[in-house]
């Protein structure tokens, strides 16, 4: 089997090295000319320079995977390979795509007869060694063309996989996975900040951190990591205190605005990332103007 893949970044790159390794030929396209090169010569990937080029060298039905940021990229890429493909093929989108864009786009794709699915993946930098969480949404007949690929990519055939139901299923339970993910890191955060806090113990975070990963009710690949990166650096201080959010967790909060579930866990996770961002502090300012004027509590001034 056959495929191409646009967007060889971190998780691209890695998705086609795994692929190659599993017996999958991939046909690569990047902007940066220099890492198509690396893959073809390290990885034996068959080398596109163009979008045109990447479908000239597959055969139909034709697959193309975009690994490509959400938004204008994606949108762009897949308005030029409209062009280029045909009845049959088919477009997989594996980034973190509003699902109301994948169905959208799903809609557009239908009316020239290719197909579409969303596959959101789940796996990071650590996916070429254990495999790819992949949740897919799109046509029954779709994901059966695609098989062969999500089980070269999952960490077991029969493992990490599936078809979540029609197009959109795909990206909406990726961003409610991103949303949970918010509220467990954020969860971790604070409570190894209050034990950091407690100096009449002196305790070592790391140990703790190492200790909890055996058994405990809170192990997890979270742990694992956060274990690791404390047994590197315990006080984190080269570690400047912003946390962006990537979109899912704020586009989880929305929607369970829409549907009124409440989400307080998630969506306090999300304003916290908020909070790291705010270099002004214009509201810890106006807080302490408000104290002022009706107690005449003392207001500290910039130095």
């Amino acid at each position: 089997m056959r495929i191409g893949m646009v967007g060889l970044g971190k998780m691209g790159g890695n998705m086609v090295s795994r692929l190659l390794r599993k017996g999958i030929e991939v046909v690569g396209f990047n902007r940066s000319a220099e890492v198509v090169e690396r893959l073809r010569r390290e990885e034996g990937m068959v080398a596109a320079s163009s979008l045109h080029h990447l479908t000239e060298q597959l055969a139909a039905p034709r697959i193309v995977w975009l690994m490509l940021p959400a938004g204008s990229a994606t949108e762009q890429a897949i308005h030029e390979l409209t062009a280029m493909l045909e009845p049959g093929d088919v477009i997989v989108d594996g980034g973190n795509a509003n699902y109301h864009d994948s169905q959208r786009r799903a809609a557009e794709l239908a009316r020239h007869d290719i197909g579409f699915i969303d596959a959101g993946t789940s796996g990071g930098v650590w996916g070429l060694e254990n495999g790819y969480c992949m949740m897919v949404g799109g046509d029954e007949a779709h994901v059966r063309l695609l098989e062969p690929v999500l089980k070269a990519l999952a960490p077991a055939e029969d493992k990490g996989w599936a078809r979540m139901g029609p197009v959109g299923a795909g990206h909406y339970t990726k961003m409610v996975h991103n949303g949970i993910e918010y509220g467990m890191m954020q969860a971790f955060a604070e409570g190894f900040d209050l034990m950091r806090s407690k100096s009449e113990f002196d305790l070592d975070l790391a140990q703790v951190a190492e200790t909890w990963r055996h058994s405990s009710v809170v192990r997890s690949w979270l742990l694992d990591l956060t274990a690791e990166a404390l047994a590197q650096q315990p006080d984190l201080a080269a570690i400047a205190p912003v946390v962006p959010d990537s979109g899912e967790g704020r586009w989880t909060a929305i929607e369970a605005v829409e549907q009124g579930v409440p989400l307080p866990v998630i969506s306090l996770a999300l304003q916290m990332r908020f909070a790291s961002q705010d270099s002004e502090g214009y509201q810890g300012r106006m807080l302490s103007v408000m104290r002022n004027a009706f107690g005449g509590h003392a207001v500290v001034k910039k130095t």
